[in-house]
């Protein structure tokens, strides 16, 4: 008795108050010590039980499930037992007599017993709570969406009723908890307008809460995530939470974190390493299926080489006692870590196998997906894959899941699809938005791509339905009214078929939308054209504008996606030094704050357009801050990992040959041996006779020993009297923009410095090299002869 009144004080205060001739048997029940002894209770008491001692039972039946482990609790023998029944049953009768606390307090008790979510007294509680609706306050309200969210009603009316409420009261409410509880639960029914009213709320509610509010602050958290909105100002915040509590968190709690800023693409540095640590502790703690996938899929793809094999070597030991679902999970936590341990792979792949038609078709997706990503081979679980999507693909009528289904038919071994299903994606296509058209297209494309390779054959079929893709595809595009809503189904468009046959649409409506961009938006329109390499000078003045604008309300975590475009398209907006200005001077104040990664991503960015700001650059080159760099990219993946560190030597270059006066040295020439010896270059004498080559010869990357004069002029290794170094580079589509043969901000800086270093830079455009003109060997000689040595020149 003395162990549950320890977990659970607050429940026993709430029956501290009851009428003098409930509390003898309210103290007969808290002083039962397990379910046994409060079901013999009731049976005793069963005719003389008020609604309050009928609360009171399911309360502390409750407290008992608590204290149990989740795969040690008897819900079947509770909720099947005859006197849970005869509880029910009182509740039912004496639900009017209830005051508005108590119905919805046994509500809530009888759901967390296991009581079926759709059973008489849970239907008959509801209905009765939807009668007093009006009159709950915030606290009653929050439990009553709870219980509604339990039974999956995200989308009734009864959940509109409760947002409408909220959206009626919201100014008078001042209680973050509650009101965080029905963000979460409302958020599927509310307009953009109301989102912002609740995220406004809630930075004016935020300091009210204590410090080690994690749940309050994990449920905000969760509501950003549902209304996709990742607003910094108020993730930060409940970063902050999360760190400062970082020895408290469960791994229920760390791994639920982990998902939302995943799904919301929000990376803290500091939390992933304390995350790290506190997950790697945990190792030797668990020994059950149901605790340990959670902590193999939270902490593997971030964990160290040796604690990767710790993983895997326990969950192969325990692999035999793994779900269908926790078998899914270990998979897709398998693909995160690049799994190459054949004996695990096979092992997870049969238990796949062995449940593989309790899949659902996203399900499905996910295990093709890894499966193949993961290299493995089996032909009989590929078989009986592709029999099962074909099975689902005949009979499902949901857009989203056709493409699916027929987006993992694709990437299996030999796709094909018949007549029946090529009609059923046609039937589909006018209810299909962008996202769908994409994996359509993605999809066909694939398949010409393996008819022409193995079967040299394309079908009419295949083109026909190319063909109705692009037509929906650009109708879609010209009908959209809503910036927000065509961001939503651009945000993760790539591929072919978009990039030739709808980006330029694409580009002309958000030119038609350009006026909705705001600060709000900015970023991600800018990150798309970053994506798509497409130079919009109109897109781009006009985020330049709405941040000269709203610099105030735009946070720093987003200067990083706004500079990108404009470093990676190589252009300079009207205004453009007042523009980078402002952006540098935003970060000022973060620059403590900010990821290592994105300080050199920022440097880099900068450097390319030619801004060195001196606080950054210092900020990034001191031991203290590469030593914490390191750290991080020991927590990325392997691709990563190397894009950082080529991004740090390439700023670290640029600053040494733009910037000699900031006296930071060059620290990189162990790692560019293997990295920068492809550009191919000569010395011609005065005469453009061409030098022996030899110790003459420079790259980029190994710079030659240099000092810094009094002019600050770069000095390296010398030449004959009227000689010149000549450097010439061969330049690939990739070398500009997509839309127009301008030379993209990468290229144009290696040119920059390697006419600092004294080359005399050739670059040869590839829409020259392959041309008409250039057909010839002849041409092609004669062309390089006219660059290298003039007009004349032999």
């Amino acid at each position: 008795m003395l162990r549950l009144r320890a977990v659970c004080p607050f429940s026993w205060r709430a029956f501290q108050f009851r009428s003098c001739s409930c509390k003898p048997l309210i103290t007969e029940m808290i002083k039962c010590t397990d379910e046994r002894q409060i079901f013999d209770l009731i049976q005793k008491s069963k005719a003389i039980l008020s609604e309050k001692q009928v609360e009171c039972a399911f309360n502390i039946l409750w407290q008992f499930q608590k204290q149990k482990t989740s795969f040690l609790k008897n819900v079947e023998c509770v909720r099947d037992h005859p006197q849970f029944i005869t509880l029910h049953n009182l509740a039912t009768s004496q639900m009017e007599f209830m005051n508005d606390d108590t119905l919805v307090n046994v509500l809530y008790l009888t759901q967390q017993c296991a009581t079926e979510t759709h059973g008489l007294l849970v239907e008959a509680l509801v209905t009765e709570a939807w009668r007093r609706l009006e009159r709950f306050d915030i606290n009653m309200l929050s439990k009553f969406s709870f219980c509604l969210a339990n039974q999956h009603l995200y989308f009734s009316p009864l959940m509109g009723k409760i947002a409408d409420i909220v959206h009626r009261k919201l100014e008078t409410i001042e209680d973050l908890r509650s009101l965080s509880i029905l963000m979460v639960n409302i958020s599927s029914l509310i307009s953009q307008h109301f989102q912002d009213q609740l995220v406004n709320k809630t930075e004016h509610l935020f300091d009210t809460i204590d410090s080690s509010q994690v749940n309050v602050a994990r449920r905000i958290v969760k509501f950003l995530r549902n209304i996709k909105y990742s607003y910094y100002p108020l993730l930060e915040r409940c970063n902050t939470v999360f760190l400062s509590n970082m020895n408290h968190l469960d791994l229920d709690s760390i791994s639920k974190i982990l998902s939302l800023y995943h799904s919301l693409q929000f990376h803290s540095f500091e939390f992933v390493k304390m995350a790290k640590k506190r997950l790697t502790e945990m190792i030797s703690l668990f020994n059950h299926p149901h605790s340990f996938v959670k902590l193999f899929v939270a902490l593997g793809p971030m964990a160290g080489p040796e604690e990767k094999e710790q993983l895997k070597s326990t969950i192969l030991l325990m692999s035999e006692e793994l779900t269908s679902q926790q078998a899914l999970a270990v998979m897709g936590a398998m693909e995160e870590m690049e799994s190459r341990n054949s004996h695990l792979n096979k092992k997870i792949a049969s238990i796949l196998h062995k449940h593989l038609d309790n899949y659902k078709p996203i399900e499905l997706l996910k295990i093709t997906r890894a499966l193949i990503f993961l290299h493995f081979q089996n032909k009989e679980l590929f078989v009986k894959l592709r029999e099962l999507l074909h099975s689902y693909l005949k009979i499902s009528v949901i857009p989203s899941e056709i493409s699916i289904l027929v987006y993992a038919l694709s990437i299996l071994p030999s796709p094909y699809l018949d007549e029946v299903e090529v009609s059923r994606i046609e039937a589909v296509l006018p209810q299909c938005d962008l996202t769908d058209l994409n994996s359509f297209a993605t999809s066909v494309l694939r398949w010409i791509h393996y008819d022409r390779t193995y079967l040299d054959n394309t079908t009419g079929k295949q083109l026909k339905l190319l063909q109705k893709l692009d037509h929906y595809g650009l109708q879609r595009l010209q009908k959209c009214t809503n910036l927000n809503l065509l961001w939503e189904e651009l945000k993760s468009l790539k591929g072919d078929w978009f990039a030739e046959s709808l980006l330029e649409e694409t580009v002309a409506t958000l030119h038609r939308l350009m006026d909705d961009i705001n600060y709000k938006n900015v970023a991600e329109i800018a990150s798309f054209l970053s994506r798509t390499n497409y130079l919009s000078t109109l897109l781009l003045d006009r985020i330049a504008s709405v941040v000269l604008q709203q610099t105030e309300k735009i946070h720093p975590f987003a200067i990083l996606p706004i500079i990108l475009p404009f470093s990676i398209l190589n252009y300079d907006p009207p205004q453009s030094d007042e523009f980078f200005g402002i952006c540098v001077q935003h970060l000022n104040s973060y620059l403590s704050v900010l990821d290592p990664l994105v300080l050199v991503f920022l440097g880099f960015s900068l450097a390319t357009l030619e801004y060195f700001p001196e606080d950054l650059l210092q900020a990034i080159f001191n031991i203290k801050f590469l030593a914490k760099m390191d750290s991080q990219l020991e927590l990325l993946c392997s691709s990563l990992s190397m894009r950082v560190q080529l991004r740090l030597m390439e700023l670290n270059r640029a600053v040494c040959l733009e910037c000699p006066e900031y006296q930071i040295p060059w620290f990189h020439d162990r790692f560019c041996q293997q990295q920068y010896n492809k550009d191919f270059e000569c010395i011609l004498d005065k005469r453009k006779k061409p030098l022996p080559y030899g110790s003459n010869s420079i790259t980029l990357g190994k710079l030659p020993e240099m000092h810094w004069e009094s002019n600050t002029q770069i000095t390296g290794s010398t030449l004959p009297p009227g000689a010149e170094r000549i450097a010439l580079e061969f330049l690939d589509s990739r070398a500009f923009c997509r839309n127009i043969p301008h030379l993209k901000g990468k290229s144009a800086m290696k040119k920059r410095h390697l006419e600092i270093l004294g080359y005399r830079v050739i670059q040869i455009p590839h829409f020259e090299w392959n041309s008409m003109a250039l057909s010839t060997k002849e041409a092609r000689m004669d062309y390089l002869r006219e660059c290298i040595f003039g007009e004349g020149k032999s």
